[in-house]
């Protein structure tokens, strides 16, 4: 449905995207994440057809956003980071002025319910609440009945009741059948909602996959506080040195490549020596570990 293939974009000097590739597939929802300035908006305003890639392509439903725009605009649905919807037009007024813009639109009714804003049909867009205007920009993105639907950022500043029926709209959409390419700061937004993700970092890709898989390639942990004087084992699959335990209970972390097989010869040895692991904790690694990986620079594995 969208398939992005080594785009660059430039902005003077300045090279925003640097020959990132990737697609989204027919019915599933592709997260694009990413620190401040990755390039995440500049791609997905590629894709919406707001500009001309400086190499590479762009195609969406099979056409270039860019130049066959009229014929993928009927089909494609678009929530930007900034809706700029005047201020002096009422909800319903907003929508149904956006409505007069599509092919086969929903009834106005029935958009501002699915984001649970007919109870403000007749305030003034200017009074809204900064998460009221984010959730009536995305009614007006799925008003059209879109096949794919771009989401920039769409739930900054929603509480989090609006978040979960945000996303429960969302699933709604993806088991009609939509395709969905969504940008966020919230790592529990992407792991929820997301079939595949991918990681910017400074206008590259630096890793992607579904979220088990991008995961996967970072550490697992383990913690506890060792006895005083007690001296582990070398223990299999460890990716750092096993600390030195002192004269007092000593906290020690473990970062393994091999969860199961570390943990399970960790808890043999403590029971044939009798020894109290206090505070156990075993873990894979998680989303925000292997995002602040890709922000600190360090360069994972695809």
């Amino acid at each position: 449905m969208i398939e992005v293939e080594s785009v660059r974009r430039r902005y003077g000097g300045f090279e925003a995207v640097k020959g990132i590739s990737f697609e989204v597939r027919s019915g599933e929802l592709f997260a694009l994440l990413g620190t401040n300035g990755a390039g995440k908006t500049t791609t997905m305003d590629l894709i919406a057809g707001f500009g001309r890639p400086d190499g590479g392509s762009v195609r969406v439903l099979g056409c270039d956003p860019y130049t066959e725009r009229s014929s993928i605009r009927p089909r494609l649905g678009i929530m930007l980071q900034e809706g700029g919807l005047p201020p002096d037009l009422t909800v319903t007024e907003s929508a149904a002025m956006w409505a007069g813009t599509l092919t086969d639109p929903r009834p106005v009714a029935e958009a501002l319910e699915m984001v649970q804003l007919r109870h403000r049909e007749q305030v003034f867009v200017r009074q809204l609440s900064g998460g009221e205007r984010r959730r009536l920009d995305l009614a007006l993105a799925v008003m059209g009945r879109p096949s794919v639907l771009l989401l920039d950022e769409p739930t900054t500043g929603l509480d989090p009741e609006s978040r979960r029926n945000a996303w429960q709209m969302v699933r709604g959409l993806l088991a009609g059948g939509v395709t969905v390419l969504l940008t966020t700061h919230y790592l529990d937004e992407a792991q929820e909602l997301a079939d595949r993700i991918a990681i910017m970092h400074d206008g590259e890709i630096v890793t992607s996959g579904s979220t088990a898989e991008v995961v996967a390639r970072h550490p697992a942990r383990i913690s506890f506080h060792l006895p005083a004087g007690v001296r582990l084992p070398d223990l299999p699959g460890l990716q750092d040195q096993v600390p030195e335990p002192g004269v007092r209970a000593e906290h020690v972390a473990l970062r393994t490549r091999d969860l199961q097989l570390t943990l399970t010869e960790l808890l043999i040895w403590a029971r044939r020596h009798d020894v109290e692991l206090a505070g156990l904790d075993a873990r894979q690694a998680s989303l925000e570990e292997a995002f602040l990986a890709v922000a600190d620079t360090e360069k994972v594995p695809s």
